[in-house]
């Protein structure tokens, strides 16, 4: 991608995973950055490797998107550093692996807090900025489990759906109000090469792991910077993703039972077992601050392409054996 797009983004959750691939890429791109996420010192280590590597303008931002007037400020500061805010990527989210009656109320309230209202309060600051100039583009990371829901991580699966129909109400609003200029798009990932895994808090007693195909955090971020050239409504990352979205709105009831069987024997580990921990949700991790989890999201395109394919066999499959054994849910 050449260095030409020109635009002041403001990227929460900016310290790492897909934020973080964001925020490189946008600096790639000769973007001024604006990096907010709870650990300042992630913040300051990356806004120098944008300086020094691309030569870009970075703010960075320690914010607490929970926090209604730091969001508002985290806007001002944009604004009062660079002029104006063109993108403002909401990143930022965290998740509580567990049956809903083992994550503790406080930690499945977080979550939602982080994912939901911080989206919400994102959304809020950007859109009183970008009403003012009459252009901007928000994005919203959703995920592909806000289409095609699955067990043993509701809280996460509660805010991400409820993000995808955020940016759709949004979207609503603007159309109405005559914003023609201003955007909101959703980005519904597949599984990332992220530390998401790690980060998470769990307590199914089992080891998390990601479910395959997995996709590089790179990936997503290309995804991003085109919606910031040419927005759109909704962009899936990974072919897995269009396959579940499709199947979701096909036959949700065979997707569910599927899932529900991918989940228990892929993403939870059967052979590994996992002390309780509350992760980063309720504060920040020490974990490593960076794009990738080590999980090996960089294959081949031709391997990743055969493991959507595998994916939508094997949702067949586990679908075919559930009714077999006589699940009968509407």
């Amino acid at each position: 991608m050449a260095a030409d797009l020109d635009k002041v983004v403001v990227i929460t959750g900016a310290s790492s995973g897909v934020g973080r691939a964001c925020a490189q890429a946008f600096a790639a791109r000769g973007c001024a950055l604006v990096l907010a996420a709870r650990r300042a010192h992630v913040l300051e280590e990356l806004a120098e490797e944008c300086r020094r590597e691309y030569g870009v303008g970075v703010l960075v931002a320690p914010t607490d998107m929970t926090d209604v007037d730091a969001v508002e400020k985290l806007a001002d500061g944009a604004v009062a550093e660079f002029g104006r805010i063109d993108v403002w990527l909401n990143s930022a989210a965290v998740a509580a692996f567990g049956a809903l009656e083992e994550v503790p109320p406080e930690i499945f309230r977080q979550v939602v807090d982080v994912n939901v209202l911080g989206c919400v309060n994102g959304a809020r600051a950007a859109l009183r900025v970008m009403r003012g100039q009459r252009s901007g583009t928000v994005v919203n990371v959703s995920s592909v489990v806000g289409a095609a829901v699955v067990p043993y991580n509701a809280a996460y699966v509660v805010s991400k759906a409820a993000v995808r129909a955020l940016s759709g109400s949004l979207r609503q609003e603007l159309r109405l109000a005559g914003q023609d200029g201003i955007h909101v798009c959703t980005v519904l990932p597949a599984t990332m090469d992220t530390p998401f895994f790690q980060h998470a808090a769990n307590y199914t007693g089992r080891a998390v792991t990601p479910m395959a195909p997995v996709y590089t955090a790179q990936r997503a971020a290309r995804t991003v910077v085109r919606l910031a050239v040419r927005p759109r409504r909704e962009a899936y990352v990974g072919p897995a993703g269009r396959v579940l979205g499709i199947q979701s709105k096909l036959t949700p009831a065979l997707v569910e039972r599927a899932l529900a069987h991918q989940m228990d024997r892929a993403h939870l580990s059967r052979t590994r077992s996992a002390a309780p921990t509350d992760g980063n949700v309720a504060r920040p991790s020490d974990g490593r601050a960076t794009t990738d989890g080590g999980w090996h999201g960089r294959r081949r395109t031709a391997v990743r392409r055969a493991g959507a394919v595998a994916l939508a066999a094997g949702l067949v499959a586990a679908g075919v054996t559930a009714r077999g054994h006589g699940q009968r849910h509407p």
